[in-house]
């Protein structure tokens, strides 16, 4: 088997794992076939990702196109399904997939560089993506996970983690139970952060790396309000108005997305600490959690 060359996030992220390295083992032999399968030419891998491995390539006719092989996960399994309700509007188009090797074959995004410009226009631009991916036609019947289900059994695992280091988590856990159902559901992007969002000409950005779930449209503008920061995101004041600007562009109520933006930023950081053993890093998301619920609670 041919070696591989393993991006240093894929090899410190889902690597770390047993199931990962375990996975790792395999991927040349996942990678070979899917290369055969569709007679691709492939470049050498993309760096960004944790959890999955992508290169450029050309398939037998030509076309540009990008080798996606995901490690299996509940967060990835409906991404297909997304990709096809889409269409090409808002994300890659998805030419060819194989469900066993969780293969896909995408349509390559050119210039394809992320997200950039001052906060404000990264934020509009983010907002406006994330509207065009909930209002698709096709994925008002999209069957993909629901996010009260996947909420509920994140609430209990973060009940557990609270326990089990001292932290009071009974707000971020109850927001967990209850934030899901309390709105009409959209399909969401699920990880709409900077670097999942990469320029597709002039005026035009599309979503990669979806993980997607049946839910609160007020869901997904976390990450990006998190990420798009050049520092002064830190302060209250600033965060306040980055969440209004994000709400009226998305058409979605600032409470809610600042209660997301408690509930997650709770649960990234119990999870932190929990998986990655990384105590300092989790007091700091337990801080940026507070920072969310002093949002939420403007009303």
């Amino acid at each position: 088997m041919p070696s591989v060359d393993i991006p240093a996030n894929v090899r410190n992220g889902i690597g770390r794992t047993p199931e990962g390295s375990a996975w790792l083992a395999r991927l040349p032999a996942l990678i070979t076939r899917s290369a055969q399968r569709w007679g691709l030419v492939l470049g050498r891998p993309f760096e960004a990702g944790a959890s999955g491995w992508t290169a450029p390539g050309r398939d037998a006719t030509g076309r540009d196109v990008v080798l996606k092989i995901v490690f299996p996960h509940d967060e990835a399994r409906d991404e297909v399904a997304a990709l096809h309700a889409w269409h090409g509007v808002g994300a890659p188009a998805l030419l060819e997939h194989d469900a066993d090797d969780w293969a896909l074959l995408l349509e390559r995004v050119l210039p394809g560089t992320p997200l950039s410009g001052s906060p404000t226009e990264q934020l509009v631009a983010g907002a406006l993506l994330a509207r065009t991916l909930h209002e698709a036609p096709a994925s008002a019947s999209l069957a993909v996970a629901s996010m009260a289900e996947v909420c509920r059994g994140w609430a209990d695992v973060l009940d557990q983690r609270g326990k089990r280091y001292g932290v009071d988590v009974r707000t971020a856990a109850h927001l967990l139970r209850t934030l899901p159902g309390e709105v009409p559901g959209v399909v969401v992007h699920g990880d709409l952060n900077p670097g999942n969002v990469l320029r597709a000409g002039a005026g035009r950005w599309v979503a990669i790396d979806p993980k997607p779930m049946r839910g609160d449209p007020a869901y997904d503008p976390w990450p990006l309000l998190e990420q798009v920061d050049d520092g002064s995101g830190q302060d209250d004041g600033v965060l306040a108005e980055r969440v209004d600007l994000v709400a009226e562009t998305l058409r979605a109520d600032p409470l809610r997305i600042a209660a997301w933006g408690t509930a997650r930023a709770t649960e990234a950081a119990l999870w932190t600490w929990d998986v990655l053993g990384d105590e300092p890093a989790a007091r700091a998301g337990l801080d940026r959690a507070r920072t969310w619920e002093r949002m939420a609670g403007r009303g």
